[in-house]
């Protein structure tokens, strides 16, 4: 059986759940295998943890060398390792970065490249959400390995059990990968909030806010949910990009979904509108939003939602 190649998206060797969603999706093409660049001394742990999801081999790559570089070295890395192989596809969770190297092995491999995927059919056919969410495609790769990445949160993680066999992998990168090197790195301000793209339940808030957030994470705190922002809010420097739901954010697919102060416009329901369920809370009862929702609260979200974040708290002690 061919081996599928699946990028381990993971936080100094704690894997993400976009890991296991690819893992699923691998063994309906073949024999996932999944590629770890990180610390070496952490092969052992995320081998122990993807092999619950199908990974037959955990190719480790350790990252001592490259990493203070940019997507250069991760691509001629891939390259080295799919040389030769019987591949089926490579995979790799849609971000910013991974696309980038996604496109660079593509070139490297002479490959068909699909990005942005939300379902991998196991003939290779790939499904895309486009037009911000308006139209449904399908497209299948006809050169080389087909090389797909695939949006957070298009699958549900099914576990299957593996060996999860630890096979070393040494590189060797390219002068001409190091001519971008990372000078500085900051941690973001941890906030105990689960991960946006990640969480069960997010809880939006955008124009209406008016900039005050206040409300918006004292609801999200109270039900345990991720803290997400229209491109409105972002553009106007009252939440960081990484929050940002929408075409040009993140996209998002919880079991709950609270838009707070937001419109609706289709930039940022191409980002959320896979959520099970959607409430809206806005004072304007003419807003698109409330045409997309599940339940609709018309009202100043200065006065639901401490009221709602009340009522919560009150339940629950």
């Amino acid at each position: 059986m061919s081996e599928v190649l699946v990028l381990v998206d993971h936080v100094a060797g704690t894997v993400r759940k976009p890991t296991y969603e690819l893992l699923t999706l691998a063994r309906r093409l073949g024999e996932p295998s999944a590629v770890f660049i990180g610390g070496a001394e952490a092969g052992q742990v995320v081998a122990d943890a993807v092999k619950a999801y199908g990974a037959e081999k955990v190719y480790v790559i350790d990252d001592t060398d490259i990493r203070d570089y940019l997507v250069a070295p991760k691509a001629e890395a891939l390259q080295q390792l799919a040389v030769g192989k019987d591949l089926a596809a490579i995979l790799l969770p849609s971000s910013a970065e991974n696309k980038e190297i996604a496109g660079r092995l593509a070139v490297k491999l002479g490959s068909g490249l699909i990005t942005d995927a939300v379902d991998v059919a196991a003939d290779g056919t790939a499904t895309q959400s486009v037009f911000a969410g308006s139209h449904t495609l399908t497209a299948k790769v006809t050169k080389g390995v087909p090389i797909i990445t695939v949006k957070p949160n298009s699958a549900t993680p099914e576990e299957s059990a593996a060996d999860g066999t630890v096979t070393p992998f040494v590189v060797t990168v390219s002068e001409a990968a190091r001519t971008a090197r990372v000078e500085e790195t900051r941690p973001r301000e941890a906030t105990g909030r689960p991960e946006l793209t990640e969480a069960a339940i997010v809880v939006s808030g955008g124009r209406g806010t008016g900039g005050d957030f206040g409300p918006v994470e004292d609801l999200a705190d109270v039900l345990g949910a991720a803290v997400g922002a229209s491109r409105a809010a972002v553009d106007s420097g009252w939440m960081p990009h990484t929050l940002q739901v929408g075409q040009t954010g993140k996209t998002v697919a919880p079991q709950l979904y609270v838009a707070v102060g937001i419109s609706g416009a289709i930039q940022h329901r191409a980002g959320m509108q896979t959520s099970k369920t959607i409430v809206a809370v806005n004072k304007d009862e003419e807003a698109p939003i409330l045409d997309l929702v599940d339940f609709g609260v018309v009202g100043d979200l200065h006065t639901v939602l401490p009221a709602l974040t009340g009522e919560i708290n009150k339940r629950k002690g």
